[in-house]
């Protein structure tokens, strides 16, 4: 019951604008814990060991909190937390959102896109705002969907927010530059291992929401040649199963990369409709998902 009203509320809510300009987002506070022990600890020698530590003291303190949050009676805590921390909602409608800028005008679908992915944009094409549109749609659906609700129904709020701090320190401090290669070390690899389950288990999701269940071969194929050991999955499989090339070529901080497309035999000129397809497949995945779980609530 807990999941399939959770799941529902952040359907029906997202993360409305008249609550979270008034409070600050869990999310947003875990963001400052992380940016501050960056800023206290990232210094001087033995950054790995104190990468550590930090990544130690969040998860111990995640899980603290879920075990006092937890320890309330009654679900309604359960509800609203899960709610809170799921992003099915807003990433719906942030990836929608820059389908809909994008048939308005190429630099509306820039500034659109840009909202989303970390990559420059200023230059994009029209099929390359796409494709970053769709790369972040799939992505998110693991990190920001089916990971919390995995790590949920194992271990419960401890283990969801435990997961959600780590996924945002990884994402604060988890990446290969020279700042934040030894501190960031720990908060990517726990990462790494916390996803490695929920983003082959979206990859399916995708797989059976498109109808290309038979492809899972090509996606476990291609999926590893992917830069990340996880992210590599639900892209595959929404490239396969829409039938376009992604990932591919892209610019940081002013230098093209020149990835691999994911899917090469797959469409290029990726489009707003690509993008509105693969909102579609966001939303019948969550289907897929939820069904199980009004069922299990209905039973028991």
């Amino acid at each position: 019951m807990t999941l399939f009203l959770a799941m529902c509320l952040d359907a029906a809510l997202g993360e409305p604008k008249w609550l979270w300009s008034r409070l600050k987002h869990p999310a947003v506070l875990m963001g400052e814990a992380v940016q501050w022990l960056d800023e206290t600890l990232n210094d001087g020698a033995n950054r790995k060991a104190k990468g550590v530590a930090a990544v130690a003291g969040l998860v111990l303190g995640a899980w603290i909190a879920g075990q006092v949050l937890t320890a309330f009676p009654g679900r309604i805590i359960d509800v609203v937390v899960l709610a809170i921390l799921l992003a099915q909602r807003s990433l719906a409608d942030h990836v929608q959102d820059v389908a809909t800028a994008l048939r308005g005008s190429l630099a509306e679908g820039r500034v659109a896109v840009a909202q989303i992915v970390g990559r420059d944009t200023d230059q994009m094409a029209e099929a390359e705002v796409a494709r970053a549109a769709i790369e972040s749609a799939a992505e998110n659906l693991s990190d920001g969907v089916i990971a919390p609700i995995f790590w949920f129904l194992i271990a419960g709020l401890p283990g969801l927010l435990v997961y959600k701090i780590v996924n945002t320190a990884d994402s604060t401090i988890g990446y290969l530059t020279p700042c934040h290669a030894q501190f960031g070390w720990a908060a990517a690899k726990l990462d790494d291992l916390l996803n490695f389950v929920p983003a082959r288990l979206t990859a399916v999701l995708i797989a059976a929401a498109t109808r290309s269940a038979g492809l899972l071969p090509d996606i476990s194929d291609d999926a590893p040649a992917h830069r990340s050991p996880n992210a590599g999955w639900p892209e595959a499989a929404m490239a396969h199963g829409l039938n376009i090339a992604l990932s591919g070529p892209r610019r940081y901080d002013g230098t093209m990369t020149d990835f691999p497309f994911v899917n090469d035999a797959g469409i290029r000129e990726v489009g707003p409709d690509h993008i509105t397809e693969a909102v579609r497949v966001l939303w019948i995945v969550w289907v897929i998902v939820l069904i199980p779980a009004g069922l299990v609530a209905w039973v028991f």
